[in-house]
């Protein structure tokens, strides 16, 4: 099972803020913690003091610190890749870097006397894991997390990111990617709009997002890259990451019976393994509800996404559920009840024969 984690930035914020803020993300069991070490302005006692203070709090409450750091900061802070007692002393967790050194050093850092972690950044798309992997380093120590990306249109595109990720999962090694809080306001960097890894989750719901990682099934820990996500968004990743099933959002029609809603609603669906085309189908509710009379109503004509009830005219069919992946004429036997909402209709590509899911309410 994979982690939750959130970001914090002691030379942006202060003490108190992040302190309540890891206290929040704790009560919803959030693990891991990221900050960055970037650059060090002003005095780099002070700087490294409040760094160290933030640290300790997250370290009392169990979790698990990754300061981002980048080779040229090694040498403003006298630090040798061979020796890293500087995070250590900080009571870092791990080192994430930045920008790396040429494989030998990360290898050789992974042997390190505290047993730190070493992250290294995913998203180049080179083969640098390969050169680090060469140099024997030892594994239960190396780790991988994507970047993030404050411009907008800067974020990966999903097919680069799923190459980038399976050269890492190829060696079984740990994987992060960030996420995007909407109620959050800043990072490391002053000018920011959102900090995803994928551009696609710039503007999408959080638990979206969490869900689109989860069914790609490609990352085992997820962490949300801006301060502060909102207590209502700490919830919503915390259910999305560690539901049993899957959910998807449903706009539901108008014309919709009560009826039909509890069959949308109070049942866990299941995708047909036989599958076709043009249908994603859960056919248990025509089991379930055999008895029910489904009259026809709403027999519109369906496009991808619309989500269906077989009625009284499709005989023994009558009472399943169908969501549809290709336009269709409607003869008057199937009933729309509802959409999957525009947001997650992407989500129906990663949903896999033989899998189950459950479909939520919108609103």
């Amino acid at each position: 099972m994979g982690k939750l984690g959130v970001s914090v930035y002691p030379e942006r914020s202060t003490y108190d803020k992040d302190a309540a803020y890891l206290d929040l993300a704790h009560k919803y069991g959030f693990k891991r913690v990221f900050t960055s070490l970037l650059e060090i302005n002003g005095d780099q006692a002070t700087v490294l003091g409040n760094f160290k203070k933030v640290i300790t709090h997250a370290n009392e409450l169990g979790m698990e610190v990754m300061v981002d750091m980048n080779p040229s900061l090694f040498k403003q802070l006298g630090i040798s890749y061979n020796d890293l007692k500087f995070f250590h002393d900080l009571g870092a967790w791990g080192v994430r870097l930045d920008e790396g050194f040429t494989g030998q050093e990360e290898a050789l850092m992974t042997r390190n006397e505290y047993g730190l972690k070493i992250e290294v950044n995913m998203s180049s798309g080179t083969s640098y894991i390969d050169n680090i992997m060469s140099y024997s380093p030892k594994r239960e120590n190396l780790m991988g997390s994507h970047n993030f990306y404050p411009h907008r249109y800067s974020g990966l595109d999903y097919d680069f990111f799923v190459g980038c990720t399976n050269k890492y999962r190829k060696y079984n090694l740990n994987t992060a990617a960030f996420i995007n809080s909407h109620a959050a306001t800043f990072g490391p960097w002053p000018t920011q709009d959102g900090l995803p890894t994928l551009e696609e989750h710039r503007d999408l719901e959080i638990a979206t997002q969490v869900k689109h990682y989860v069914m790609a099934d490609l990352i085992d820990d997820l962490l949300i890259g801006n301060a502060y996500a909102s207590e209502a968004e700490l919830a919503a990743v915390a259910e999305a990451f560690n539901a049993d099933y899957p959910s998807l959002k449903v706009d539901v029609a108008d014309e919709i019976t009560d009826q039909e809603k509890t069959v949308l609603f109070d049942n866990l669906q299941s995708y047909r393994g036989d599958r076709s085309a043009y249908l994603l189908r859960s056919t248990q509710t025509r089991v379930k509800y055999s008895q029910w009379p489904f009259p026809a109503h709403h027999c519109v004509d369906m496009v991808r996404g619309d989500v269906l009830i077989d009625n009284v005219g499709y005989g023994q069919y009558k009472g399943e559920t169908e969501i549809a992946l290709l336009p269709m004429k409607n003869d008057g036997r199937v009933n729309v009840v509802g959409k999957i909402s525009a947001d997650e209709q992407f989500l129906l590509t990663y949903l896999k024969p033989w899998s189950h899911f459950k479909l939520i309410p919108s609103k």
